[in-house]
């Protein structure tokens, strides 16, 4: 049996700013100065200028299938032509040669320097094989890295949510304050890079078998401006190179083509395009995964992408999107303001398709919801648009795709049909109905399961709202670094997720959750 909502009107949300940045607290960051070793730290600072001006890191990526890899990576320009080329396979002596293509980078994100960027997909690649590989930059391989495919018939991924380098500007530590200057300046940089690479250290030393990393957006923070560090100390970790990560494109990411060359996604469409790219698919074992620039606000387009995802891979098991804005979160402000701004048009969308499971960031907080579904009622439609200058999102207002109306997010008290307008789309987000089951291990539902993922890094931190959404299962806020590990197979998808504490113990804060699937 199946219980319609009936929500109540959220009153607590007339908040001052819808600024992404308004609740982050001084001390709800995390402190790279007072985690892991001082020897560790002491360490990281001292290479930081190395590692803040190269752009030459290569990433990897999942790439149409378990069969394949794709790589990105930047070359200094230079009077030759780019070689986008890896070299690739089991015997190091005698690597397969692999070939793709190279463009040139925008010189203003990068200091006037010129630099092309490469994109390669290596194909044929077995389960549960060692493998190793070289790039080229301008002719020139670099050293061998060993890489290891797991087990594609249970595939284990973990979750992380907006690492966001260099979002922890402003914040104290060793008696100053962090800042987001340019190249090694930028100290919040140097501070949220050694956090990421802590968190995926202790992740795959809990879970070595990982196949790949599933990031819902933000991967870096100076929207619209160069940042070429940040991304720097993103790729920086070591075992990137070795471990794919299947990026989103969050609000942070969207406004420049930096991201487009630092990841080279799989089944690219032209759907749901910013400056970074658009929306793109892959399938995974038993999963099909559809990964949407949820900043681009034509649905329409997201529903062509999902369209043409499910005609690849109609068999998939499990049917898996990523989106950055949390349209189910638990997050003060953006679950109640910008992050449910597509929630009338997408959840139906992900009903008529039978989406299992929603990967969310946005919130930096931690939630999971109930099963949901549409209630089956008309709404209208929402978005978000760009300042007047173009360089950052209005966030202090939605616009009514129907009637073109804005709508302020923190209206004046003596502003009647502000308020008017703020509380009807209010309530006209109140369009889910929770499925009724019981437990954390449900069998063939109906609905979609939606998860928001906290910083995977302790860049920046919000607080819950200061009540408790009846589509939320289970939250979390202990304001610290916390990642999901995901278990699916034919039958199953498992989800447990955790937090690192300042001493690096890595302790479960929510139940394991468990959808199975029959046979039918």
């Amino acid at each position: 049996m199946k219980r319609k909502l009936i929500a109540s009107v959220l009153t607590f949300m007339m908040v001052a700013s819808a600024c992404p940045s308004v609740y982050a607290a001084t001390e709800h960051y995390n402190d790279s100065s007072k985690t892991g070793t001082a020897e560790e730290w002491q360490e990281y600072k001292e290479n930081w200028s190395e590692i803040a001006e190269d752009y030459t890191k290569v990433s990897l990526t999942p790439g149409k299938d378990e069969t394949e890899l794709n790589f990105a990576w930047y070359s200094e320009k230079q009077d030759t032509e780019a070689t986008p080329v890896v070299h690739f396979g089991t015997d190091q002596d005698a690597l397969e040669v692999f070939e793709g293509e190279s463009g040139d980078v925008d010189t203003s994100l990068t200091g006037g320097k010129e630099y092309e960027y490469n994109h390669v997909t290596v194909t044929g690649l077995e389960p549960n094989t060692t493998y190793y590989y070289t790039v080229e930059r301008n002719g020139e391989e670099s050293e061998v890295v060993e890489y290891q495919t797991q087990d594609t018939d249970t595939v284990k991924i973990l979750y992380v949510g907006d690492p966001q380098i260099g979002a922890s500007k402003g914040q104290p530590q060793d008696g100053g304050e962090l800042t987001a200057d340019e190249g090694a300046a930028n100290t919040a940089a140097c501070n949220d890079g050694f956090a990421w690479n802590r968190t995926l250290n202790i992740a795959l030393e809990q879970t070595p078998d990982l196949n790949f990393v599933i990031s819902a957006g933000d991967q870096v923070n100076k929207t619209g401006q160069p940042k070429e560090e940040e991304y720097a100390a993103y790729l920086d970790p070591e075992v990137l190179a070795s471990l794919p990560v299947a990026t989103t494109i969050g609000n942070h990411d969207s406004l420049n083509p930096d991201y487009m060359y630092h990841f080279y996604n799989p089944n690219a469409t032209e759907n749901g395009m910013t400056e970074a790219g658009g929306d793109y698919y892959y399938s995974y074992g038993d999963g099909l995964f559809i990964v949407l620039n949820t900043n681009n606000y034509n649905v329409a387009e997201h529903a062509e992408t999902i369209k043409e995802a499910i005609a690849s891979d109609p068999d998939a098991t499990w049917r898996i999107v990523t989106i950055h804005q949390d349209i189910y979160g638990s997050g003060l402000d953006h679950s109640d303001t910008d992050g449910m701004i597509l929630r009338t048009q997408l959840t139906p969308l992900f009903d008529e398709n039978d989406i299992d499971v929603v990967l969310q960031g946005h919130d930096h907080t931690y939630s999971r919801s109930k099963l949901l579904y549409s209630d089956g009622l008309t709404h209208s439609g929402y978005e978000f648009r760009l300042n007047e200058d173009g360089t950052d999102y209005d966030w202090d207002n939605a616009y009514n795709i129907d009637t073109d109306e804005k709508i302020p997010f923190a209206p004046e008290a003596s502003d009647a049909d502000a308020t008017a307008a703020y509380e009807e789309f209010v309530e006209d987000n109140n369009c889910y109905t929770i499925e009724d089951v019981e437990g954390n291990t449900v069998t063939d539902p109906i609905g979609t399961l939606y998860m928001t993922a906290n910083s995977s890094t302790g860049s920046k931190f919000y607080e819950l709202t200061s009540v408790q959404q009846d589509y939320i299962a289970s939250r979390s806020q202990n304001w610290l670094p916390s990642y999901s590990v995901i278990t699916m197979d034919e039958t199953t998808f498992q989800i447990d997720t955790y937090q690192i504490t300042d001493d690096g113990t890595v302790e479960q804060i929510d139940d394991t959750f468990t959808i199975q699937k029959t046979a039918e």
